[in-house]
């Protein structure tokens, strides 16, 4: 999918095709084919390896300068489902007069900059445009960290009544999340910190220029990205003792089941012994008596109540 616009100075956007691409354009390119790829190389200058960097899903972070370009690549967070997170590589191409961005799918951090905010952005305002992108998918690891937090918080009080295989892999699940999160913010750090670095590149200003504003804009980005990182760390510390303590918790239920089974066959051996001794076929005591079954069921059942006591003075039914 190929959508190209631009700001106007009132604020609205306006829709542009290829042939009517001007200077200040935003050209967003979703899940590309050869043949558009092809075009855009053609239309506006931009290599072909630099179009194609975010269509590798496995893509890290990174910053890549040419002499008519410069790629910034970074990974945003997306939801798969219910309790599932991942991150999505997003190139964003800034040129001396166009912004590029390219993705494998649509995302919920471009999909914000549309008709109805836009008074809130400026495609012509490259530099700028990019930051509050960046800045755009910080704000988006925060939100989906507290939806993880609260999720977390959920599966808790449900294995707490009831141990399941379904909360334990949503669990799971969580914990994926937070890793895929984990090393995409700190390759998205490490872009931000070459950002920096950028700005003193003078050869650089067609296509990247930084203001004052855009400086403060760029600072916010990097407070929202390494407090993200925290909270990635204190959540991930928090799933891995949660999942810790419920491991510890089923160890414990199994040892206890296994402590009542090994006491109650202890007790029940008891009475299948003394049968089995009186019930072999050679002459035995008591054998000529009439009373002999009720004396050895007592005997049987007294010396099994006295082992049951015994083993529940030493804790071997609960604890």
């Amino acid at each position: 999918m190929l959508k190209i616009c631009k700001s106007l100075e009132s604020g609205p956007l306006t829709e542009l095709s290829l042939k009517t691409l001007e200077k200040g354009a935003w050209i967003n390119i979703i899940d590309p084919t050869p043949y558009e790829l092809k075009v855009i190389a053609e239309r506006t200058g931009v290599e072909l390896d630099f179009l194609r960097s975010a269509l590798d899903d496995e893509e890290r972070s990174h910053t890549d300068v040419e002499d008519n370009a410069i790629l910034i690549l970074t990974n945003v967070p997306v939801m798969r489902g219910q309790g599932s997170y991942d991150t999505l590589p997003l190139s964003v191409i800034l040129t001396a007069e166009y912004v590029i961005t390219v993705s494998l799918e649509e995302t919920p951090v471009l999909a914000d900059f549309n008709e109805q905010t836009a008074k809130l952005f400026r495609t012509f305002k490259k530099t700028r445009f990019l930051f509050q992108i960046l800045y755009k998918s910080a704000t988006f690891y925060l939100r989906y960290l507290r939806q993880i937090s609260k999720l977390s918080d959920e599966i808790e009080l449900t294995l707490r009544d009831a141990m399941r295989n379904e909360d334990i892999l949503r669990l799971l699940e969580l914990q994926k999340g937070l890793t895929y999160f984990n090393a995409a913010l700190r390759s998205d750090g490490a872009v931000l910190d070459k950002l920096l670095r950028l700005r003193s590149n003078h050869s650089l200003a067609p296509m990247f220029k930084m203001y004052e504003e855009d400086e403060d804009l760029l600072e916010d980005v990097i407070i929202e990205n390494k407090q993200a990182r925290e909270m990635v760390e204190m959540y991930s510390q928090i799933l891995s003792r949660l999942a810790d303590t419920f491991s510890s918790i089923i160890s414990n239920d199994q040892n206890r089941v296994m402590k009542f089974l090994a006491a109650m066959t202890i007790i029940l051996a008891i009475p299948t012994v003394i049968s089995s001794f009186f019930g072999m076929n050679v002459p035995v005591p008591f054998a000529e008596q009439g009373t002999a079954f009720a004396f050895l069921a007592v005997l049987s059942g007294g010396i099994a109540l006295a082992s049951a006591y015994v083993l529940w003075r030493h804790n071997m039914f609960w604890n």
